[in-house]
């Protein structure tokens, strides 16, 4: 019995396998077989079907002309127009009652930035009124003191006198209405001391809060008044890049903040000598920043370039292939048609190259793949 029992097991088995391979067949007959598309081509050109999953890893853009550059891009940041801003500080110790201005306002000459408690102010007014008053009373004793002079009444002496009382009420006054101008700024109706803008402009910073004590010897401006349509690029040159370099020559500003795109800037300023500790000179380029989008204190690359209509097609070095001595890239003919091209450069830099021989404006090119694509191209 249990011999049988054993017998039927080994054949339930023997059963089970069968049948799951007469199934197996008759599945994998059913279903055809899926066939990946193979590119086609020639020596030079890899040809793909539409649906060829190897155009999923190729990136293809049209390429853009850019003004060439003579020198790779050097470390720059962008400042203030010093010609155009204000660091406005207190020039007399008192503590700020109100603040009249924000950040991003702005402001004309001579509009109050902040009001402020201070009792120095208030002595300089009171110096200049006393010497008003004082020169007032001396002119008229000196008129006086002619008019006696005429009767016979008095010495000339006197009159001398009262003459040389005048110039020197004159002269104080003049010290006292001088002093209360240098401190700038008015006073308001309660005798408050009224900080003004001294130009015309948008106010960018702000170094104060109400209740805050202000002297005239502190470290950081109380307000920055600025135009910011008008900016600075800081940047030091190497000393052998120094011939490259001119004034009024025209120079693209880029920033990470804006990947891509480039500012046109015009070199203003190359200083007379270098400095003796990093050997690099110091040299100042004017941007123009009407839309705003350019912030004092962000880093910035700055490219010199020779003429602004002197400009050729840029590729990113990704889309090239060296080959010895010579450069080529993969041009788009046709959708999936990528034709292997021999090209000239004019410049090579850290990230993009310039074409003046061998591609044209608007084309299109593997800006990424290049190398499988020539893999491919091999293989054929």
């Amino acid at each position: 019995m249990k011999n049988l029992h054993r017998l039927i097991s080994i054949l339930s088995v023997l059963l089970l396998v069968a049948g799951s391979a007469w199934i197996w067949q008759r599945f994998t007959a059913a279903a055809p077989a899926t066939v990946m598309p193979q590119p086609a081509g020639t020596h030079d050109t890899v040809t793909f079907p539409a649906n060829a999953p190897q155009l999923a890893f190729l990136n293809i853009s049209e390429v853009d002309s850019e003004p060439v550059p003579l020198i790779e891009p050097l470390n720059a940041r962008i400042a203030y127009d010093d010609n155009l801003t204000a660091r406005v500080s207190s020039p007399i110790t008192g503590r700020v009652l109100r603040i009249l201005k924000e950040p991003g306002d702005r402001v004309q000459q001579d509009d109050p930035l902040a009001e402020l408690d201070a009792p120095d102010y208030a002595l300089a007014v009171s110096d200049s009124q006393k010497a008003e008053a004082d020169l007032s009373r001396k002119l008229q004793a000196l008129e006086r003191a002619r008019l006696m002079l005429e009767a016979q009444s008095i010495a000339r002496k006197e009159v001398e006198q009262a003459e040389t009382d005048w110039r020197l009420a004159e002269a104080e006054a003049y010290r006292a209405k001088e002093r209360l101008a240098n401190l700038g700024g008015s006073h308001n109706a309660a005798g408050h001391y009224l900080l003004r803008a001294p130009l015309a402009g948008t106010i960018t910073e702000r170094q104060i809060n109400a209740g805050s004590e202000v002297r005239p010897d502190a470290a950081q401006p109380l307000f920055v008044i600025t135009d910011p349509e008008h900016l600075w690029v800081q940047v030091e040159l190497p000393e052998r890049q120094l011939g490259k370099v001119e004034l009024g020559q025209m120079a693209i500003v880029e920033v990470d903040a804006y990947p891509g795109e480039g500012f046109a800037a015009t070199i203003t300023v190359i200083a007379g000598a270098l400095d003796p500790a990093t050997r690099r000179i110091q040299l100042r380029c004017e941007v123009k920043n009407l839309d705003r989008r350019l912030k004092p204190e962000m880093y910035a690359r700055m490219t010199p370039i020779a003429r602004e209509h002197d400009r050729l097609p840029r590729v990113p070095n990704a889309a090239l292939i060296t080959e010895g001595l010579n450069s080529y890239l993969f041009v788009e003919t046709a959708p999936g048609v990528l034709k292997k091209r021999k090209v000239d450069l004019a410049m090579r830099g850290h990230k993009f190259s310039y074409v003046k021989a061998g591609l044209s404006v608007g084309e299109r090119v593997v800006t990424s793949g290049a190398l499988l694509l020539n893999s491919e191209l091999g293989n054929q």
